[in-house]
């Protein structure tokens, strides 16, 4: 019988017990702050177990799965921690996705049960689309179809389970053809990225975690929710990224440790000096960054600003990259992403296949794990694309310097990343196709000084319409109707073609590169 006040937290994090295990040894300090409730160890975990067994009444457990939509709310982190303990796959969505997308997500992970927040607006169509859930529950108000969530725990037992079970989660990536893909892993791979951990040196009970991105992300997922909380540190969860409350929340919380992405940079540095003073930062001791490149001086601003405790990764919801690096790593060698963790770990390749020369910019493959290597739930052939010879590629592209070091300079696939995320162009470009002033479109990723990319879109018009100013707020007003509002072009430029392939296939390059020309990084 499991018990978890007689073994280490190691042995706990083995049984997806890490959050109980801190909430024995410290139960009233503070584990979550949101902006809509306060959790201390004790309560968080008392919830996660009496969700445990919720699921269990309606017949979940090893193997199950449960799709999570939720703003940065306590049921997130409880959802997460009764899905660890009770084998169960959880999957966070992502929620500013359109309503038949989180439908999409939830239908294809095979999700038994719903979390769904009712502030999101796509619970009532997300259900009725979703006659294979057992379980629907809503938090921050009713949802036609959904019980309570405060409701339906509410009298269950909230003590440890006896028999815990370990589960895990299955986040969604898209590939250029716009549908979602489950990354799923069969056994957890060894963990690359155990510098970061080693570097944090995260002090339990002492020690807070700002979470500035939404959870549902892989990077926020792993660095500002389970990590820390595995650790025994609080988490302070931001509803909406803001600059200047960023500030005012790590002097008001003592906040030691955060993740950002490059836009967060960018418009951080653009507060007024008044503002940017005002605040006591001195507690941080650990800036972590990465999802989307730093430009060089951006980056360097902030070591200015903050002093040497930024820490930069390159890797994604796939896994790879594996790179890291300090700032004092980073001053010596300014926009690199680190080092190769072994000489044999990455592969640089061209069209061909063949290896590159060193300082030879070629498309990334990284040495796929011998235990724990992703495919795409339930798309072989996508999983098929990604891998040659025990490697595996992102698609993106780069070159290793005489030391070692890693520079990213482009992307071989086609999407675009605007302030850390991902966009998906044939997704928008089958929206914008369906006006009928649109005879043939390419939507790409133009340079932008703060969000790293811009949504453009490229459009031939059909027979009939002329560029106006009035037609291109139509069109963009269209997208606005049919997409969530990250993927929506910012503007449109008018063409007299659009290059095609005999197959039909857009050369999405040739219409994007011209609007790099000159830059040095392609991303």
């Amino acid at each position: 019988m499991f018990d978890v006040g007689s073994i280490d937290l190691a042995e706990s994090v083995k049984h997806g017990m890490a959050l109980a295990w801190h909430a024995h040894r410290q139960p009233d300090e503070v584990a979550i702050v949101t902006s809509f409730e306060t959790r201390t160890f004790a309560e968080a975990n008392a919830n996660a177990n009496r969700l445990t067994r919720l699921f269990a009444a309606h017949g979940l457990g090893r193997g199950d799965a449960v799709a999570v939509v939720s703003r940065n709310r306590a049921v997130f982190v409880e959802a997460y921690a009764a899905c660890v303990r009770s084998g169960i796959r959880m999957t966070p969505v992502n929620f500013h996705l359109t309503a038949p997308e989180v439908a999409y997500v939830v239908d294809n992970c095979e999700a038994s049960a719903l979390i769904h927040d009712a502030t999101l607006g796509t619970g009532e169509e997300t259900r009725k689309a979703s006659p294979k859930l057992s379980l629907a529950l809503s938090v921050g108000g009713g949802i036609e179809g959904f019980e309570d969530y405060e409701a339906a725990i509410a009298g269950l037992d909230p003590r440890d389970p006896k028999e815990p079970v370990l589960g895990g989660t299955m986040l969604y990536t898209s590939g250029t053809t716009g549908r979602p893909k489950g990354v799923y892993r069969k056994k957890t791979p060894p963990n690359r990225l155990a510098q970061v951990g080693e570097t944090a040196a995260v002090r339990a009970g002492r020690d807070r975690n700002l979470c500035a991105g939404p959870a549902y992300h892989a990077a926020p997922l792993a660095f500002n929710v389970v990590g820390p909380l595995a650790a025994g540190a609080g988490i302070v969860m931001m509803d909406k990224w803001d600059p200047e409350e960023t500030l005012r929340l790590i002097e008001q919380h003592r906040i030691t440790h955060t993740h950002l992405v490059a836009t967060m940079f960018h418009r951080l540095l653009q507060l007024p000096d008044e503002v940017r003073s005002r605040y006591d930062l001195s507690s941080l001791r650990y800036v972590l960054h990465g999802a989307a490149p730093c430009p060089v001086h951006v980056k360097r601003a902030m070591i200015d600003w903050l002093g040497p405790v930024l820490y930069e990764y390159y890797a994604a919801t796939e896994g790879g990259g594996s790179y890291f690096i300090t700032s004092e790593e980073w001053l010596r060698k300014p926009g690199s992403v680190g080092k190769s963790p072994t000489p044999e770990y990455t592969r640089i390749l061209d069209d061909e296949g063949q290896a590159v020369p060193t300082g030879e910019v070629g498309t990334l493959y990284f040495e796929a794990p011998k235990v724990g290597a992703f495919e795409y739930f339930k798309a072989p052939e996508k999983t098929e694309e990604s891998y040659r010879d025990g490697f595996f590629t992102l698609g993106d592209m780069g070159y290793l310097d005489e030391d070692g070091y890693l520079f990213l300079t482009g992307r071989s696939s086609e999407t675009i990343i605007a302030g850390g995320v991902n966009i998906y162009p044939a997704e928008i470009d089958a929206e914008l196709l369906a006006h009928p002033a649109v005879g043939d479109v390419c939507t790409v990723g133009i340079p932008h000084d703060e969000w790293g990319e811009e949504v453009r879109a490229v459009v031939l018009l059909a027979d009939g319409f002329e560029a106006s100013t009035a037609l291109t707020d139509e069109i963009l007003g269209w997208a606005k109707e049919r997409l969530p509002g990250f993927k929506c072009p910012r503007s449109i430029d008018y063409a007299d073609a659009l290059p095609r392939l005999d197959s039909g296939k857009i050369q999405r390059r040739l219409v994007r590169d011209p609007y790099w020309e000159g830059r040095d990084k392609q991303i």
